[in-house]
């Protein structure tokens, strides 16, 4: 895509069961650049994002494993940097983490905390013989708010998932971040999912328009998303885009595969 990147999100695996995430990295492949795997997205429990991100690799393709404060102590953090080193994934987004579906968040953790423990990760003696010191990471940027200055320390940034370019480019331009900026893209599936977005995310702006075309056509929802894909790169103010295809991955890459060439 002329190095603008395109990072699809995989539905990790809520049951000790691979297969499904396998298909969707299969069938993704020919369009990604690299795979985003959530953290118990939702708040709800699912394989762990390192050992699926090693999957990705194993399956030759690039992988970004998210890490959320909310679900650890610090002991916690170091192993999860540890398994990581291990099985050579070195790309996290480290998020806060949604509110939990069974038990309560840590506060021991926080998202800064975790940048600077793997930072100082390529320093530690326990990790002499691994690539601690090529850890890259990524911090979550909302489109309501200004981008925190100690937020620079990271090595990319994925803004806020949005269905309008203006406001992408609006809060671009009002946060002249000097990191590779992905621009999250989400497939609108149904109308109920359409409420549901805007009931979780501040100041997402959903298009009427777009909601109705859902309505009457659920594969709309595909449309707009490889529409919007192929219209953020023209702008050329984004490093790419993480796409989010939810249950349409299938229809996507047939779209951007063909759209793409």
């Amino acid at each position: 895509m002329d190095g603008f990147r395109l990072i699809c999100e995989i539905e990790p695996p809520t049951k000790p069961d691979l297969r499904h995430a396998r298909h969707q990295i299969g069938v993704l492949a020919p369009v990604a650049d690299s795979f985003l795997i959530p953290d118990n997205h939702i708040g709800r429990a699912t394989v762990s994002s390192i050992a699926v991100a090693h999957e990705v690799q194993a399956m030759g393709g690039r992988s970004i494993a998210c890490v959320n404060s909310r679900d650890r102590n610090l002991l916690g953090f170091r192993r999860d940097l540890l398994t990581a080193s291990a099985y050579g994934v070195e790309q996290f987004l480290f998020v806060h983490g949604d509110k939990p579906t069974a038990g309560g968040r840590t506060s021991e953790l926080t998202v800064r905390a975790m940048i600077d423990e793997a930072r100082m990760a390529a320093q530690d003696p326990v990790f002499a013989e691994a690539d601690a010191h090529n850890f890259q990471v990524g911090v979550a940027a909302g489109l309501s708010r200004r981008f925190p200055d100690w937020k620079r320390a990271a090595d990319f940034v994925f803004a806020q998932v949005s269905y309008s370019i203006p406001a992408l480019l609006r809060w671009r331009e009002a946060n002249p971040v000097d990191l590779p900026v992905y621009v999250g893209v989400m497939v609108l599936a149904s109308a109920g999912m359409a409420k549901r977005l805007a009931d979780s995310i501040p100041d997402i702006d959903i298009p009427d328009e777009l909601v109705q075309r859902v309505e009457a056509d659920p594969m709309a929802g595909v449309d707009a998303a490889c529409e919007q894909v192929l219209a953020l790169r023209e702008t050329g103010a984004f490093a790419g885009v993480h796409l989010v295809p939810v249950s349409r991955f299938r229809q996507v890459a047939a779209k951007l595969e063909t759209a793409l060439r």
